[in-house]
């Protein structure tokens, strides 16, 4: 089993982390989504969209987070925040958490508790969803978290074999339908996790090849393995990306082709987005791929 890793906040307040994976990328220092994207470097977040330069937004940030029309910051007392364009105008969206993630249908959290909540859209309170969760996932069409046994649990469309179970009907209800997990992410319409042994899976739509070769040109309604070796997983709406445990980067689907391609070493962490593909690496540098080309360092103010 995987072991338990803390971080303290201000004030001695031990929060537990889920180890393998944060929201919107394979760490916390990094988000894409569609077009916009956030970088968290010695606790400042910075954040662009496309290929504009990244802009200073916030300090004393410990995770960083994106949606489509918006920008998150998990601070370092634990209060989740978002603003528009504005980082001046952020609104408190809920104090306590632990870790969080972000998309379509809103927001995640993590408390202090292990309580998954779910906030955002039509909702004005957050919502209570699940006890002893480690990580979560907001997908463009459904919704995914892992529990600290490994289970996996999915809610949304299943037109796409979202479910990974063979179903394409939607649940009222999170339905387990899988096991062995310790890091999930999703985007249009498809889904990975990562299990224990470092073996990535997928389910969901496969046009483009986000999931390699497993139901290419259609879809695959039931989890299927994409990738070994990983440590750490990211998915954008038609690409998806892995570290593998020597550190190197690999990425498969439009931009790359189907088969997985290695495109550098050194990572630390790794987002994607729309067409864009976000890398930190060990030696503090941040670049970005366009589709696939690049990569291109980008500077930071």
């Amino acid at each position: 089993m995987q072991r338990r890793k803390f971080l303290t906040l201000l004030g001695g307040t031990q929060v537990i982390l889920s180890g393998a994976a944060w929201a919107d990328s394979s760490g916390p220092q990094l988000a894409s989504y569609y077009e916009r994207h956030m970088a968290l470097l010695d606790g400042v977040a910075y954040g662009w969209t496309g290929r504009d330069p990244p802009v200073r937004m916030r300090t004393g940030t410990r995770q960083v987070g994106v949606s489509q029309d918006a920008f998150f910051a998990l601070q370092a007392d634990g209060r989740l925040i978002s603003w528009g364009d504005a980082p001046e105008a952020a609104r408190l969206l809920m104090p306590g958490v632990g870790a969080f993630a972000s998309g379509q249908s809103g927001w995640f959290t993590i408390d202090l508790a292990r309580v998954l909540w779910q906030g955002g859209g039509p909702l004005q309170v957050p919502r209570r969803v699940a006890e002893d969760v480690a990580d979560a996932c907001i997908g463009d069409s459904a919704d995914y978290y892992i529990r600290h046994d490994g289970t996996l649990w999915v809610k949304g469309l299943a037109h796409r074999g979202q479910y990974g179970d063979g179903r394409l009907t939607a649940t009222a209800d999170y339905v387990n339908t899988a096991g062995n997990a310790v890091a999930v992410k999703a985007h249009t319409g498809h889904a990975l996790y990562l299990d224990q042994g470092g073996v990535v899976m997928g389910t969901g739509g496969n046009r483009f090849g986000p999931l390699g070769a497993h139901g290419l040109g259609d879809k695959a309604d039931r989890w299927g393995r994409v990738f070994d070796g990983a440590r750490a997983i990211a998915t954008g709406s038609r690409h998806s990306v892995a570290i593998r445990t020597d550190s190197t980067l690999w990425a498969w689907g439009e931009g790359f082709g189907v088969q997985p391609r290695r495109l550098l070493e050194g990572v630390v962490a790794v987002a994607a987005g729309n067409t864009a593909t976000i890398a930190l690496r060990d030696d503090g540098g941040l670049l970005q791929w366009d589709g696939g080309a690049g990569p291109r360092r980008l500077r930071v103010p």
